[in-house]
């Protein structure tokens, strides 16, 4: 899969002696991250020369032909940190040098059209979605693949190098949006990083111990992470982002959080160092020489020019969030329709807080405004709606529908009204329900609120909806869920904040 760009002059790896027992079980996930660092800061011509022959790419004969559209909002980067153990990354890893390429964590990179933000979204590992046609070593495609964990994409194929072909395949699939590139970094892309920039500051929930890394041990071993803050670079750094155990409710979902706080980190060491080559060079030789990229950015000149597209965000506008999930049983659900509200959002070039950042406004526009007449950003998580269409209009209640849709709220179906010479919009609430219906109410403008002794919420659409098309929120797409924006963490956040899950 990997293979068709690579230096043939490329330094050796020396391995590294581990100083502690490292269970081959115990997966990788924020040399993600590494990616990320290069492509926010890496970025001036003397560059290339150095770090053009450590680019690898992987075959782009591998990513479908059924694809979304491209978009001028933005442009999507899909950063896969990867387990694989070849290359010298068992030294750093443990575990079997003929092991299967894994990935364990994934995010969804978003640049905003107007180059001042960004946001991350990360990717369980255990997600369940589904992988469509990949192609395999041989040639052939393989069949489509239904409720099935998002880590296995990159291992279809079954090859050391894994397949980050599938996995853009099936992010896209996932998404509904065109991946412009993708990235991968291995463990010792990773380590290398870190010890680059002398060290990065990161934040313990508590004590960590041995057992909390290698949960197979029978006692907990040394202590090897203390409460609080503290700079750690190298293995020590490798191992504070592979944690797991021990904290929060020990899954991959506390990890994640800890994985964003530390891309965060690294992101604020680098600006505080300042964007110059004796800081940067190291840096970037360290990363590129485990990079593997799709071929639009195997070259440093490629590289190195969308890097210099990003020099402008700044960390408070850059976010970090994880794809609304819940668990399923020991495994990871998408929560509908708030992810399909993320996504909307990103299409529509929307940032979390709502601002329209297109490129075609200029730097003092500050946070757009809606077009006139459109319907302010409203938060419908959890609240389950019915739409019945109270006119003769055709194609009315599925207009609204999915205007609800796209403010969060869930749409338990529609119909035609038994009456329909409905004038005015009403949304009809059973007990207890005022405070939803009158949420639905924002999106209609005009709407009436009335209390019916029946559960549940309905809205019956009027004339007054269908003959004025200012009235329909649609015109206002891209609302994030309350839930998604507030859980946001900044690259500027205290790193002692929101690490840990359950």
């Amino acid at each position: 899969m990997a293979g068709s760009h690579k230096a043939s002059g490329r330094r050796p790896e020396g391995g590294r002696s581990a100083t502690r027992p490292r269970p081959s079980g115990v997966r990788f996930g924020i040399a993600a991250g590494v990616s990320l660092l290069v492509l926010l800061t890496a970025g001036a011509g003397w560059m290339y020369i150095q770090l053009d022959g450590n680019i690898e790419t992987f075959g782009a004969d591998g990513i479908s032909g059924d694809r979304p559209p491209a978009s001028a909002n933005g442009s999507n980067v899909l950063v896969i940190g990867t387990d694989a153990r070849t290359d010298g990354n068992i030294s750093f890893g443990g575990g079997k040098k003929g092991d299967i390429g894994r990935s364990d964590t994934a995010f969804l990179l978003h640049v905003y059209a107007d180059q001042k933000h960004a946001v991350a979204v990360s990717i369980p590992r255990d997600t369940l979605v589904d992988i469509p046609s990949c192609k395999l070593p041989d040639g052939s495609w393989t069949t489509r693949q239904s409720n099935t964990m998002f880590n296995a994409a990159y291992s279809v194929g079954q090859t050391p190098k894994g397949n980050p072909a599938c996995s853009q395949n099936t992010v896209e699939k996932l998404t509904g949006l065109r991946v412009d590139h993708t990235v991968v970094v291995d463990f010792k892309g990773f380590a290398k990083m870190t010890e680059a920039v002398g060290g990065v500051q990161v934040c313990l929930p508590q004590d960590v111990y041995q057992k909390d890394l290698n949960p197979n041990r029978s006692t907990r071993g040394d202590q090897i992470f203390a409460k609080g803050p503290q700079t750690v670079a190298g293995q020590q750094a490798l191992d504070y982002v592979r944690i797991r155990h021990g904290i929060g409710d020990g899954s991959d979902m506390g990890r994640i959080k800890r994985q964003q706080a530390f891309v965060a980190s690294l992101l604020k060491k680098v600006k505080s160092d300042g964007l110059n080559p004796t800081s940067l060079l190291p840096l970037a030789n360290a990363a590129t020489q485990s990079l593997t990229v799709d071929p639009g950015l195997g070259s440093a000149d490629k590289l190195i020019s969308f890097a210099m597209s990003l020099k402008d965000i700044d960390l408070h506008n850059t976010k970090f969030v994880t794809l609304p999930w819940r668990y399923q049983g020991a495994r990871v659900a998408v929560v509908h329709p708030d992810a399909e509200a993320l996504w909307a959002a990103l299409k529509a070039d929307r940032t979390l807080d709502g601002q329209d950042a297109g490129r075609h406004h200029d730097d003092q526009a500050g946070a757009a405004s809606p077009s006139p007449g459109a319907t302010p950003a409203v938060s419908g998580t959890g609240i389950s709606v019915a739409v019945y269409n109270g006119t003769t209009v055709t194609g009315l209640a599925a207009r609204a529908a999915d205007a609800l849709r796209q403010h969060g709220f869930t749409v338990t179906g529609t119909a035609t009204a038994i009456v329909r010479t409905q004038t005015k919009t009403v949304i009809e609430y059973g007990p207890g329900q005022q405070d939803q219906a009158e949420k639905a109410a924002q999106v209609f403008p005009g709407a009436e609120v009335s209390a019916t002794a029946a559960a549940g919420i309905k809205v019956i659409l009027g004339k007054a909806f269908a003959a004025d098309p200012t009235a329909t929120p649609s015109t206002v797409p891209g609302a994030v869920p309350t839930g998604v924006a507030d859980g946001a963490r900044s690259a500027d956040d205290d790193p002692c904040s929101n690490l840990s899950y359950g």
